[in-house]
């Protein structure tokens, strides 16, 4: 089942609030609008980039139907904290379908990640996390946000490193949702500095060495003066 169709399902109707990340793509945001309901933009955890419950709470009003949640790069969202918003909120949690890497070896995309961990310098590694499945190794380029990630990338690809900046705009800066005065400072942060790496699945040992060497290089020469 589709989101617009869950939506439905839980009787979401028009008129209706449902809060939804703006760090992603827009699909789920015209689904909302596809069942005649608002799309509200809640900020997330920087270090998840899952919605952050205490950002949610503030985003709910008496309109609010419901909150969708997001698996993001294989953090899951903080499920024990967004049930007790909904029980005392009364609204319905949705959990976005997870199209992230699906299948691959969880266990040896964890221990890659590991390695990655120790050994990358210059950027930001993913935060630990519990149940993290590692679907994408995001980092964050440090510096001065999008013009030094955005070169990063490009001397990553003309070095033969695969990578993917993951959201290029938030969803609430995207024309048709913009908003006057909307201001996510966590999601605007991480859509100017992440950068998703090749994926962990079938990356051999020589590959995640020269990953490391490439990465390396360059991350030294973006450090914030």
């Amino acid at each position: 089942m589709g989101m617009t169709g869950a939506l439905k399902s839980a009787g979401v109707a028009t008129g209706d609030e449902v809060i939804v990340p703006a760090y992603d793509t827009a699909e789920l945001a015209r689904a909302v609008v596809a069942v005649g309901a608002v799309p509200v933009f809640a900020d997330i955890d920087p270090s998840t980039y899952c919605l952050a419950p205490e950002a949610v709470g503030r985003a709910v009003t008496s309109r609010t139907a419901a909150v969708v949640l997001v698996r993001r790069f294989g953090y899951p969202a903080d499920g024990e904290r967004f049930a007790e918003l909904a029980a005392g909120h009364g609204v319905l949690l949705i959990e976005a379908e997870d199209h992230e890497g699906l299948g691959g070896d969880v266990a040896q995309r964890r221990e890659r990640a590991g390695y990655l961990d120790r050994r990358l310098v210059g950027v930001e590694t993913p935060a630990p996390g519990e149940g993290h499945r590692y679907q994408r190794y995001v980092v964050r380029v440090p510096g001065n946000g999008r013009p030094d990630r955005d070169a990063f990338a490009r001397l990553l690809r003309r070095r033969g490193v695969a990578c993917e900046v993951p959201v290029p705009i938030p969803v609430h800066r995207m024309r048709e949702f913009r908003r006057d005065g909307a201001s996510l400072p966590a999601t605007e942060r991480a859509a100017d500095e992440t950068l998703a790496l090749p994926s962990l699945d079938g990356l051999s040992p020589a590959e995640l060495r020269r990953l490391v060497s490439v990465c390396n290089a360059l991350g030294g020469l973006l450090q914030p003066a």
